[in-house]
């Protein structure tokens, strides 16, 4: 499996499973106070994390600065979002809710170009045009479109606009663990969360629906993450998020199964959504580049083309495995996504 159809398939997953999660939420959180239900979502993602960090032993740790962005994605991404869209989800319906989560995908396309200098060509560009087009349709495609300016429409809106950010945080941390990164992320903002819900004496759910957020949260944000991550890993952050506009028709799909009606229009973004997914899914880049002098560490074998350092004796290079290796300049040409080997200028 090349890195552009692993990446695919892994991104495809994690929408799915984070966007079905959205009319859950909604259902599971009633009653409940944003911050406290951030936190029983997030604690269940880090437990997953946990799980994850403790099998992966060829997987490089984070250390040093990556720690510092690892805790600035759990404050926006794992606490300031959560809570925004729990709080949103309270004061609009499922539908919109799901849809409202369009704009992430778009908003981290442009991070992830701006700031991070992924390389998107007039395809991908189109892809992203009609992801956008149709996230700003899906915003109004719900059973009462004036609700697309409502409070809780606008706090589902801003919440993507945080995970933009963490995504692209997160996207320069595709090279380490995904477990761990996982795992220190969902703490921190399961920890920050559960402080902010006791500051705020925040209402407290029942304790089934405080098992099923935990559950909700274990699969749609510690399981869907980790996919995610190694999406990123596969083919960069633009791309990854590009697929992930997916996330809404999950949540969709299942907010009508559980009683919301779409409209006309709602039909017609998710065609104009579809459409921006096709083309990014049916995109074939490769050309010939240069790979420069650099030292690193991260999981690698070296059955990938990339990899021709020497070890000593007991490690197997065929089996994947993790530690600090150069790369010396050279030159091929092959099919390749926006991972952290290719960043070169087109």
């Amino acid at each position: 499996m090349t890195s552009l159809s692993r990446g695919t398939l892994l991104a495809v997953l994690s929408a799915l499973a984070f966007g079905a999660s959205i009319p859950l939420i909604r259902m599971f959180g009633r009653g409940s106070g944003p911050w406290s239900t951030a936190a029983l979502l997030y604690a269940g993602a880090a437990i997953v994390g946990f799980a994850a960090s403790r099998s992966a032993q060829r997987e490089a740790p984070p250390r040093g600065p990556a720690l510092m962005r690892i805790a600035i994605a759990g404050l926006i991404g794992a606490a300031l979002a959560p809570a925004l869209l729990a709080w949103g989800l309270q004061r609009t319906s499922a539908l919109d809710g799901s849809l409202a989560l369009a704009f992430e995908s778009a908003a981290t396309v442009v991070l992830a170009v701006v700031l991070l200098r992924e390389h998107v060509g007039p395809r991908t560009f189109v892809a992203v045009l009609a992801t956008s087009l149709g996230a700003v349709l899906l915003a109004f495609g719900g059973a009462a479109p004036l609700q697309a300016f409502s409070a809780g429409t606008l706090a589902v809106v801003l919440a993507t606009i945080f995970w933009a950010a963490d995504s692209t945080l997160t996207g320069t941390l595709a090279q380490l663990d995904p477990g761990r990164v996982t795992f220190w992320k969902c703490a921190l903002g399961a920890v920050l969360s559960g402080l902010a819900a006791l500051t705020v004496h925040d209402a407290r759910p029942a304790v089934a629906q405080a098992l099923a957020l935990l559950l909700i949260g274990a699969l749609a944000y510690g399981v869907s993450l980790r996919w995610y991550l190694m999406a990123q890993r596969a083919f960069g952050a633009a791309r990854t998020a590009s697929i992930f506009a997916l996330a809404p028709f999950a949540g969709a799909i299942v907010a009508i199964v559980l009683g919301d009606r779409p409209t006309l229009l709602t039909g017609f973004a998710a065609a104009v959504l579809l459409l921006g997914v096709h083309l990014h899914v049916t995109e074939r880049h490769g050309h010939e580049h240069v790979h420069p002098s650099e030292r690193h560490e991260h999981a690698h074998a070296h059955d990938d083309g990339h990899h021709h350092h020497e070890h000593g004796g007991g490690v197997d290079s065929a089996a994947a495995h993790s530690h600090t290796h150069d790369h010396g300049q050279h030159v091929h040409g092959h099919a390749h996504g926006s991972d952290f080997h290719h960043t070169h200028e087109h």
